[in-house]
């Protein structure tokens, strides 16, 4: 992406510098070593281990998760007896993030402002709290009065769920929306809401789609190409039930209207029945366009690939072997921040 004159900042650089601020360590810490999770007796323990560490080593830890035989000897203590240890059970004082490699799902940045996402997982919600902290600290966000839109991770938002594999800002004052298994109606109409308040966005497509593992979020089964052209697994995609939700005069906020119409060109997954299922599988249609008409692919879905590019889209590929493990693909593991406005 670098090769393509695209600015990649890293998220686990981005929390070190953040936990090199003395603030923000502490405000991330007194969130996440707290008694209900770390348990009596070793909160004290854990949070000193924590602040001897370096920035970076306090990064990992935050992601990777700090188990109870993690902890060095100066800092254990009697009630460590309790997690079992002796019998060979190890209890996570921070659990581990391993979904934070998809860096879409928790915030989503849309038309100069972010929405900080109440992610579907009771496991995944410290990763949003992570991301409000880089925002709120780093000091590449910190000083550009950032508009959020919507949601505090702080706070519980009981069936309003959203995550950013769901969203495409598509253009022109325009949100497609997924509405699956992860991603809610009450959070998404609350969204629009916010978004159409502050003149940000017109009209909000909403998708919705099964309640299946296999189309958990809608770049699971459909991204852009280019302006006009996407890819898709049919076997889900034509049977999503599409709405319209647009600003109104009403108490809400918000007007919802029924679609029929097509609107793009569509590459669809390619090969047979069983090749088809095993490329959507493997993340086929979970494509990240770096520009208009070129894309980030995994080489191993050579058959949606080979579509792609009869349709005029450049591929770059990608070896998919192991990342691919994690059932995601570029579009899941990629965040923008910022992007030039698409001409139509």
């Amino acid at each position: 992406m670098r090769e393509r004159g695209v600015e990649v900042v890293e998220l686990h650089n981005l929390l070190t510098e953040t936990l090199e601020i003395a603030e923000a360590k502490k405000w991330l810490l007194d969130r996440v070593i707290v008694l209900n999770e770390v348990g009596v007796g070793l909160v004290d323990d854990t949070r000193a281990y924590l602040d001897s560490l370096p920035a970076r080593s306090l990064a990992e830890f935050m992601i990777g998760g700090l188990s109870t035989i993690d902890l060095p000897k100066e800092f254990r203590s009697g009630y460590l007896a309790l997690a079992r240890e002796s019998i060979g059970i190890w209890e996570n004082l921070l659990p581990p993030l391993p979904n934070m490699l998809y860096t879409r799902d928790t915030t989503c940045w849309i038309y100069g402002g972010v929405t900080l996402n109440p992610l579907y997982w009771p496991a995944r919600h410290d990763e949003t709290l992570i991301m409000k902290a880089i925002y709120l600290f780093h000091p590449d966000f910190a000083n550009e009065n950032i508009k959020v839109w919507w949601w505090d991770p702080e706070k519980n938002w009981g069936a309003a769920t959203l995550e950013g594999g769901e969203v495409i800002p598509v253009g022109n004052g325009v949100v497609l929306v997924g509405m699956s298994e992860r991603t809610t109606r009450q959070a998404i109409t609350q969204v629009a809401a916010e978004l159409f308040k502050a003149n940000a966005a017109q009209r909000v497509i909403v998708a919705g789609m099964p309640k299946l593992r296999a189309a958990m979020h809608l770049d699971t089964v459909f991204t852009f190409a280019d302006r006009d052209c996407v890819t898709i697994y049919p076997d889900i995609v034509n049977h999503i039930h599409t709405f319209s939700i647009y600003p109104s005069d009403a108490a809400h906020g918000i007007d919802v209207k029924e679609e029929k119409d097509s609107f793009v060109n569509v590459v669809e997954t390619g090969g047979n029945a069983y090749t088809s299922e095993r490329q959507q599988w493997d993340s086929g249609n979970n494509l990240i366009a770096v520009e208009p008409g070129v894309v980030f692919a995994y080489d191993r879905n050579i058959y949606t690939n080979s579509l792609l590019r009869k349709a005029g889209i450049e591929v770059i590929t990608i070896v998919g072997a192991e990342l691919g493990r994690g059932r995601g693909g570029g579009h899941c593991m990629t965040c923008p921040l910022i992007r030039e406005a698409i001409d139509f």
